[in-house]
């Protein structure tokens, strides 16, 4: 009869029972990111001000958006960060996971040191990276010293982006090259033995073994990076200022969401249509690397 009664109880507890375990995580989640997100979504479509409650607009800020040479300079600028440091990110992480992947003696350290970058904080990065990028940093006196003058890696448009888009390659290279060090421990070396028996060479190994092997990942690395790179902020923050370098040629949208939106006379609502925008262009390169994969799949 005590068991009956115990059995009754349970099965009566059992359906919340899940929902308790869950709430804190869903409170959590429904306070920083759900309500956030909805928040924005509304005062996209708003005139707020940081001190002031915006009325509705319509589309009001999206047509001014398409107006708004800022906001192409910012998209162009994003745009090409990601076509720049997404096949950077994919294909040498890999190539770096192949050369640390042999058990030889040392290569701890050496893994050890690919993956510091990622550990390190991105504001010391910055620091540092400027620094060396600077007319008086340490590159330009190596180059001054060899007597090829100066070169503006900060002062220059294009330099300046390039040279942040170095920064994030360098800094997300042991992070995906782990990702990839775990996939290539699933290849079987039957596969690579069997092309070495038929004559393959390391590189049509790498090429028709390794590759279709780690695809799926390949795509996942595709997807994580272009996100990242199309999000870009503290990179270019550091190293082109609050301006974004020349004349605000080099701000990306993100940086343009945190300018335009903050402050005490900050447009949150533009700000907002902004960030929409950023959100709806992530989420088509996501779709865009998924559709790419399964065609090549097909």
């Amino acid at each position: 009869m005590a068991n009956l009664t115990v059995r009754i109880r349970v099965r009566r507890h059992l359906p919340t029972s899940p929902w308790l375990f869950a709430a804190p995580g869903l409170l959590v989640a429904g306070a920083f990111v759900l309500y956030p997100f909805l928040s924005t979504l509304v005062n996209a479509f708003t005139d707020r001000r940081t001190l002031i409650p915006g009325r509705f607009v319509g589309l009001a800020n999206f047509r001014e958006l398409l107006h708004d040479d800022t906001f192409w300079i910012a998209l162009r600028n994003s745009a090409l960060y990601v076509a720049v440091v997404v096949p950077a990110l994919v294909v040498l992480p890999l190539l770096l996971a192949l050369l640390v992947q042999k058990n030889i003696p040392g290569i701890a350290f050496f893994r050890s040191a690919f993956y510091t970058p990622v550990v390190a904080s991105i504001v010391v990065v910055g620091l540092i990276w400027v620094w060396m990028l600077d007319d008086r940093g340490l590159i330009n006196s190596l180059l001054e010293t060899v007597g090829l003058g100066k070169v503006g890696f900060l002062s220059d448009q294009w330099l300046l982006l390039l040279s942040a888009m170095a920064v994030t390659v360098w800094k997300g290279l042991g992070y995906y090259m782990i990702i990839y060090l775990a996939a290539l421990a699933n290849v079987p070396r039957e596969l690579h033995e069997a092309a070495a028996v038929d004559g393959a060479g390391a590189v049509r190994r790498f090429r028709t073994v390794t590759v279709p092997a780690v695809r799926s990942t390949m795509v996942l690395v595709a997807a994580l990076s272009s996100v990242a790179a199309f999000k870009v902020f503290s990179e270019v923050y550091l190293m082109a200022g609050p301006n974004g370098g020349p004349a605000g040629e080099d701000t990306t949208l993100v940086m343009l969401v945190q300018r335009t939106g903050t402050g005490l006379t900050g447009r949150v609502g533009y700000a907002s249509a902004l960030s929409v925008v950023v959100f709806v262009v992530t989420v088509a390169l996501m779709l865009l690397v998924m559709r790419a994969d399964r065609r090549e799949e097909s």
